[in-house]
């Protein structure tokens, strides 16, 4: 089969995404085998780029057509979004960016639509500086979030929300943890050295290290061994946090896809028993291929984390690692498309899955051992909201602070994305009473 046309192709993606609510993971990956090796990393950046900044590129098309694309038509109004994208935030020539987007018209099978594409673009060139000058008003279009997202962000942080969003649009950095068995993660700095592969040491979290620029795992040294793991320092800190000691049980609920699972096992290769537990039967494949890779082991079970009694086998766990399901706002940098899956009634349900799953754990948890909840989101009724309501109900659970901020009044530790180049991920380090 012939390779197909790289922008015609990230219009389809992207339609996928935006309009039939199909996540990126899974959209993309898929798409990337249809292309030229060689332009698997440009369909990548243009799908990206497109929904880092969806809502300022539709503004930007909608003015310069008569009427929208609809129906059977609504591809292309993705490939005009990928043509503006070009134009605005990359290095591509412009008029090459013009033809090659036109050409992708092919691949989506619309001939009679060339002339438009073509037109809509070339008068972009022409009108950008009025464009931009008429979006700069609207936070929606300077902030690319969606309203509820903005809003709830102006409420939980006043003075630092227009910067949580700058950071949300900001491409992520790769960061890799260094398996502690293998090297210490200065030497392992050293063999990235050795291949010319630049990275500096975290300041918070003690096995990471941050790479100048992505590459490829397969350059790694010893990647495939399990010397080193693609994990950003903020999702790192759960393992450091919850601290397992030898001869224990422990419990990660929702472990998926098993980067913390591995972690823990890295740094405590003397844990008796560790259990990893998650709802989705498929992504629990991905925690196998992870501990496989590395070689460690743990026992995996395909279950609902807040029904227990369904799967947990009566003895009661010295530390539960409790990742929860979230609404995802502390990596949005890494998974643009969050901002246009997610809605803002999704927030409620989800706190409410995080509150049974929080109580439903506890039980499970032994007199003196440790829970540590943690989320990859930024918002406080998911965070700091949900601590503070199940210390207040829970008498049997005190907090153990992470650092002088983390106070009953204020449980937790809240990071926020691109803090030391970090993801946003918050943490709270709960003890049951003897």
């Amino acid at each position: 089969m012939a390779n197909q046309n790289v922008r015609g192709t990230a219009a389809i993606v992207l339609n996928k995404v935006v309009e039939q609510g199909e996540s990126l993971n899974t959209a993309l990956p898929a798409a990337q085998q249809l292309v030229a090796p060689k332009d698997k990393a440009l369909l990548q950046e243009l799908c990206y780029g497109v929904l880092r900044w969806l809502p300022r590129l539709d503004f930007f098309a909608k003015q310069l057509m008569d009427k929208p694309l609809t129906g059977k038509k609504r591809p292309l109004h993705f490939l005009v979004l990928v043509g503006i994208y070009q134009i605005l935030y990359t290095r591509i020539p412009a008029h090459a960016a013009v033809a090659d987007t036109v050409n992708g018209i092919k691949t989506l099978k619309a001939p009679g639509l060339k002339g438009l594409v073509n037109a809509v673009l070339r008068n972009f060139q022409r009108q950008q500086d009025e464009l931009i000058a008429a979006a700069s008003d609207k936070p929606s279009l300077v902030f690319c979030h969606p309203n509820w997202l903005i809003k709830r962000l102006q409420h939980d942080y006043p003075a630092q929300y227009e910067a949580i969003l700058a950071a949300a649009n900001e491409r992520s950095p790769m960061w890799l943890r260094v398996n502690q068995q293998r090297h210490s993660t200065a030497e392992y700095q050293a063999l990235l050295a050795e291949q010319d592969i630049v990275s500096d040491v975290s300041a918070i979290s003690p096995h990471a290290l941050m790479l100048e620029k992505p590459t490829d795992v397969s350059k790694l040294p010893s990647f495939m061994q399990g010397d080193a793991s693609v994990q950003d320092a903020a999702a790192q800190m759960a393992a450091s946090l919850l601290a397992p000691q030898a001869n224990e049980r422990i419990l990660d609920a929702c472990a998926a896809p098993g980067g913390k699972t591995a972690h823990l096992l890295e740094i405590q290769p003397g844990i008796s028993h560790l259990t990893a537990v998650d709802f989705d039967a498929k992504r629990l494949e991905r925690v196998q291929q992870n501990l496989d890779r590395i070689g460690l082991h743990a026992e995996l079970i395909h279950g609902d984390a807040s029904q227990p009694n369904d799967w947990w086998d009566q003895q009661l766990f010295d530390r539960i690692l409790l990742d929860a399901p979230c609404s995802a706002t502390g990596v949005i940098r890494r998974h643009p498309d969050i901002k246009w899956l997610r809605r803002d009634s999704d927030i409620i349900e989800l706190s409410k899955l995080q509150q049974a799953i929080l109580q439903a754990n506890w039980q499970l948890l032994k007199p003196g051992g440790t829970l540590l909840y943690a989320t990859c989101s930024v918002l406080a009724i998911e965070n700091v909201e949900q601590i503070r309501a199940f210390l207040a109900a829970t008498p049997d659970a005190s907090l153990v602070p992470i650092n002088s901020e983390d106070t009953p009044e204020h449980p937790g530790w809240q990071i926020l994305p691109g803090q030391d180049n970090m993801d946003g991920f918050y943490y709270a380090r709960l003890r049951k009473s003897l």
